[in-house]
């Protein structure tokens, strides 16, 4: 009989994770380029009940804290990714780990390809009392409600085991 692999190897967690990863910032993309292509920055147009569709830019974190906080900025995310991956490998065998980790993964990839090529991030989409946000914000916000509920799971089968 062979040894159990430990979790950091299930390479079998990774390929659906990189799939999550490319449609996320696929998606990001695709709708920021469709904004920049129909709005003039700063532009505003009402789309329903309050919602609006918005061309801004953020040069700080998730909904505009940090806001031309540069250095720190490139630091906070760095960290969060590098124990983002970390904490993937070391649990890529539990289940649905992949999920919230390849859109948490995807977000932040969409908005850092924004920061490179324009120095902020391409916002779009702006509710009634609610900082303009884009789909890898959106994306990261429910990865971060996916990743708990999926360490919750995996805490409670442990300690059921």
């Amino acid at each position: 009989m062979s040894p159990r692999p430990r979790a950091g190897l299930s390479r079998g967690a990774w390929a659906p994770a990189g799939l999550v990863v490319a449609a996320v910032v696929a998606a990001d993309q695709l709708t920021k380029a469709l904004v920049n292509a129909s709005l003039q920055r700063g532009e505003e147009r009402d789309l329903i009940a309050g919602i609006k569709l918005v061309n801004t830019r953020n040069s700080g974190v998730a909904f505009g804290q940090l806001q031309d906080g540069g250095t720190i900025v490139g630091v906070v995310i760095a960290v969060a990714l590098v124990a983002l991956l970390v904490y993937f490998a070391r649990h890529a065998a539990q289940r649905l780990m992949w999920l919230p980790t390849g859109m948490l993964l995807g977000g932040a990839l969409g908005n850092i390809v924004d920061r490179v090529r324009e120095g902020a991030v391409v916002d779009f989409l702006k509710l009634p009392h609610w900082p303009a946000f884009n789909v890898a914000d959106s994306s990261i916000t429910i990865g971060v409600v996916i990743l708990v509920v999926v360490m919750e799971r995996g805490d409670r089968a442990r300690a059921t085991a």
